[in-house]
Order: C-alpha cells, then sequence, then structure tokens
C-alpha cells in the first residue's frame, strides 16, 4: 500500500503494509489502515498500535487507542466510554 493513496474500503480488512519501494513517507512493512476521516475520500493512513483479532464489544482495558479486526474482518478501535473501555467500529 502507498501512504496517502486512495483505498475504497473502510468497513472490513482495512489493513495493508506500506510498500518500501513507492512509500516515501512511510517506512517498508509499516501498518496502515483505510480510513475516511470526515467522510472525505478513504486514504491510506500510518496504523495505530495493532492487537490482533479481537470482538466487537469485549473488554480491552489493556488496549486504549488500539486498533484491530474482528473475526468477520470489521475494524475495530478500542475506546473509553461510560467508565469502561471496549472494541467498537472504527468506521463509525
Amino acid at each position: 500500500m502507498v501512504l496517502g493513496a486512495p483505498c475504497d474500503n473502510t468497513t472490513y480488512y482495512v489493513f495493508g503494509v506500506a510498500d518500501g519501494y513507492v512509500s516515501f513517507a512511510s517506512q517498508p512493512g509499516r501498518l496502515m489502515f483505510c480510513g475516511s476521516p470526515r467522510r472525505y475520500q478513504p486514504r491510506w493512513f500510518r496504523s495505530p498500535p495493532m492487537a490482533g483479532i479481537k470482538e466487537e464489544n469485549t473488554d480491552c482495558t489493556k488496549f486504549q487507542n488500539y486498533v484491530a479486526q474482528a473475526p468477520d474482518g470489521l475494524f475495530l478501535v478500542c475506546i473509553a466510554a461510560e467508565g469502561h473501555t471496549f472494541w467498537t467500529r472504527a468506521d463509525t
């Protein structure tokens, strides 16, 4: 993947790695994700730390602000709300 290049899926299987030959602003092999900030056209961004495969709505106390992928490929982020941390959809 190329940092900043367009991508097309911000919900499922959103992770990729930087191509060292063309991603001058990124380290080769660095984890990236396809995201759409403020609903602009999706682009490849540097990923926060990855926690692996996790279940949506489960506790993520040790992983606040990390990202993960659900078993079905859904893009997840660990957030704190209402006094607890949990994995939630990252595409909303």
